[in-house]
């Protein structure tokens, strides 16, 4: 990551106030601002392209019923993200850098292998769904819509060589505009509020493969570069010096965890609401994008499909931008090298220019790589949980014991989710759960 110094920067200045609050300056509105960015880069993996294809389903197969999946998964979002921050202040190292010092080196490379892989199933997922949305809202071929995309998030990759100021400011202005497409939407939706409020926190479970999408909503919500991505943002920003300023900046941090995937859960909420008010009476069988923004024209009006799909596109452009960065930390972190940041998105982007030449269903890839995702997902999951419990090498700042169960809780159910998942997508019946 870049570490532009210079007080003459934006990330400069910003870099010297931070010091100034952590050696006892004051404090405030503003300092939280100074805080803010890692939390923000990293929710937008729970706002991409495979969220839309998830969300829409559920909203339009199943009405306001799994609104309360959506916050449960939300939640265990927040904590496993919090505990990556947290790995990278206290260690100064990234989740993928403690794994090539304390696994064996067999182990380290079946790891990178694999979270390679799932770098280049959550790009295709990222990369598919902004090119979808262009080539809708522009009315051009797909293949135009993926060579515009390319060009657009390999100029936003360039900002992060000025410092991660300007980057995470491009990318929370993104984060914004697809926050308010929503809540335009929700405007103009025919929303039942008390429906919404009730089933947000009231557990229920309709049948008819009802589960079966619960366990793709939670099972598919924590991305495997996410995990990665978290801890490196946190370790690089600013370096902290004594144990007081480690606590200081888990705070900050879990604050910002709490306000950005609040964010990123509220969007998650309002894709399935308006999926619901717009489609669940007539049209429970939408689950393409496509059809749903052309189901929206006539139902809501243009307007509303076109928020739809720039809200899309913004997902998809800033979804593969912290993508690629997550990629160059991943192989940084395992094998110790980077690699040019063209040729990193040449290569992450190349399944998704394949997929689309062999004439595949561009939303069906988008399923697929879900799955790939459920493959890989153990991987920096588990190897979190095991690192931010050890004393040995977090400290004072090791997990405590309701942490400690919680984390492990929330692990094997987004693992016993994935299995679900997995099993289901290969075609084995599972009892009890319904089709």
């Amino acid at each position: 990551m870049n570490t532009v110094t210079d007080r003459g920067t934006l990330t400069g200045r910003a870099t010297t106030a931070i010091r100034e609050v952590l050696a006892g300056g004051p404090r405030g509105p503003r300092s939280l601002l100074l805080f803010a960015g890692p939390a923000v880069i990293a929710s937008i993996a729970y706002m991409d392209p495979g969220n839309f294809a998830t969300n829409i389903q559920a909203g339009a197969g199943f009405g306001y019923s799994l609104l309360w999946v959506v916050l449960a998964a939300n939640l265990v979002a927040m904590l496993l993200q919090a505990l990556s921050a947290r790995l990278g202040i206290v260690t100064g190292r990234n989740l993928a850098e403690l794994c090539r010092e304390q696994f064996s080196p067999p182990v380290v490379y079946a790891m990178w292998a694999v979270s390679e892989v799932a770098a280049m199933a959550t790009d295709l997922a990222e990369f598919l769904g902004g090119a979808i949305a262009l080539a809708l809202l522009c009315k051009m071929p797909l293949i135009a819509g993926m060579g515009i995309t390319a060009i657009v998030t390999y100029a936003i990759l360039l900002f992060e060589k000025n410092g991660f100021r300007p980057m995470e400011i491009v990318i929370g202005a993104l984060v914004g505009v697809i926050g308010l497409c929503y809540l335009a939407e929700m405007l103009i939706a025919p929303v039942a509020w008390s429906e919404v409020a009730r089933n947000a926190i009231v557990p229920s479970m309709p049948g008819g493969g009802a589960l079966m999408l619960a366990a793709g909503i939670v099972g598919a919500t924590v991305m495997p570069h996410a995990i990665y991505l978290h801890s490196g943002l946190a370790q690089s920003r600013i370096a902290s010096n004594t144990a007081s300023e480690r606590r200081m900046l888990i705070c900050f941090s879990n604050l910002e965890v709490i306000v950005a995937l609040s964010i990123a859960g509220l969007v998650n909420m309002a894709m399935v609401i308006m999926a619901s008010a717009a489609f669940h009476a007539d049209h429970k069988d939408i689950t393409e994008i496509s059809t749903a923004y052309q189901t929206l024209t006539p139902l809501l009006g243009a307007g509303a499909a076109s928020l739809f799909l720039v809200s899309l596109l913004c997902s998809g452009v800033s979804s593969s931008v912290v993508g690629t960065m997550a990629g160059q930390m991943i192989m940084q972190g395992f094998v110790g090298f980077r690699i040019p940041v063209w040729l990193r998105r040449l290569v992450t982007m190349a399944p998704a220019f394949v997929v689309v030449a062999l004439g595949v269903n561009a939303t069906q890839a988008l399923i697929v790589s879900q799955v790939v995702l459920s493959f890989a997902l153990p991987v920096p999951m588990l190897a979190l949980v095991h690192f931010t419990r050890r004393r040995d090498l977090m400290g004072e700042f090791a997990n405590g014991p309701l942490t400690d169960a919680a984390a492990i809780a929330a692990a094997c159910l987004i693992l016993l989710l994935n299995g679900v998942l997995l099993l289901e997508t290969f075609g084995v019946a599972l009892p009890g759960l319904g089709v």
